[in-house]
C-alpha cells in the first residue's frame, strides 16, 4: 500500500493529507479523523496510520488528513466547529477521486476525531458507516451520534480514562441501531501496542457494512 501526499481546499483553508487509491475497481472510500490538535494529534499518530493501512488492504480508498493548523494544513484550530467543515471537505475530496464510489463512504474518528467526525457524519448522507475509536465521553458530549442511523462500531479500551465504561454503556444504549461495540481488555485511551488490533476490527466491520450490492467489493 502506497499513499501519496495531497492538498485539498477546505472552508478558508488548505488541508494536507495522505491518499491511497487501489489500482482498479469502483471501491468504497474511508476518511480518517485524528485526535485533538492541541495535544499532539495528527494524521500520523499510530492508530490512524494503522487504520488507513488495514482499510487499504481491504480494498478501500483512504484519506487521512490534518485538521486546520496541524502540520502543513493552513489556518488555526477552530475549537471543533471549523473542523467539522474540514471533515466535510475531506469527504467531498475523496468521493470525487476516480474509482471511488461516492455512495459508499465511511468515516473513522479517534478521540477528538470521533467527536468532530460524528457531527459531520450526522450531516453527510454519503457517509454510510462510522467508527468511533476511544470516544472521549468524559470530556466531550458526543450527542450527534444519536442522529446517525447507519452502521456504527465503537472501539474502546476498558482502562480508558476518557471513556469510562459506565459512561460508554449509557451513551451506547442511547444510540440507534445498527450498532456494535468492542471493548479491549487492558487498553487505555492511547491504545499503545493495540493499534493493529483496533485497525483489524474497524476494517473488518467496514468491509461488511459497505459491501457492494453488485458484488464488486
Amino acid at each position: 500500500m502506497r499513499e501519496r501526499p495531497v492538498r485539498f481546499p477546505g472552508r478558508g483553508v488548505e488541508l494536507e493529507g495522505r491518499l491511497f487509491l487501489p489500482a482498479a475497481g469502483r471501491v468504497p472510500g474511508l476518511v480518517l479523523c485524528h485526535p485533538h490538535p492541541l495535544y499532539g494529534g495528527s494524521m500520523d499518530v499510530p492508530v490512524i496510520a494503522a487504520l488507513a493501512r488495514a482499510a487499504g488492504e481491504r480494498g478501500f480508498a483512504t484519506l487521512r488528513f490534518n485538521f486546520r493548523g496541524v502540520g502543513d494544513s493552513t489556518g488555526a484550530h477552530g475549537g471543533g466547529d471549523a473542523e467539522v467543515d474540514d471533515v466535510a471537505a475531506a469527504v467531498a475530496f475523496l468521493a470525487s477521486r476516480r474509482g471511488v464510489d461516492p455512495d459508499r463512504m465511511a468515516l473513522v474518528g479517534y478521540s477528538f476525531g470521533a467527536w468532530v467526525g460524528g457531527r459531520a457524519a450526522a450531516q453527510i448522507p454519503a457517509i454510510q458507516a462510522v467508527v468511533a475509536v476511544a470516544p472521549p465521553l468524559a470530556r466531550m458530549a458526543l450527542d450527534a451520534w444519536r442522529n446517525i442511523r447507519r452502521p456504527k462500531l465503537i472501539v474502546v479500551g476498558d482502562r480508558d480514562e476518557y471513556c469510562p465504561l459506565d459512561l460508554l454503556e449509557s451513551w451506547f444504549q442511547g444510540l440507534p441501531a445498527p450498532k456494535e461495540r468492542a471493548v479491549l481488555e487492558g487498553a487505555d485511551h492511547f491504545l499503545w501496542g493495540r493499534e493493529d488490533e483496533v485497525a483489524r476490527r474497524a476494517a473488518g466491520f467496514l468491509a461488511v457494512a459497505l459491501q457492494d450490492p453488485g458484488g464488486e467489493g
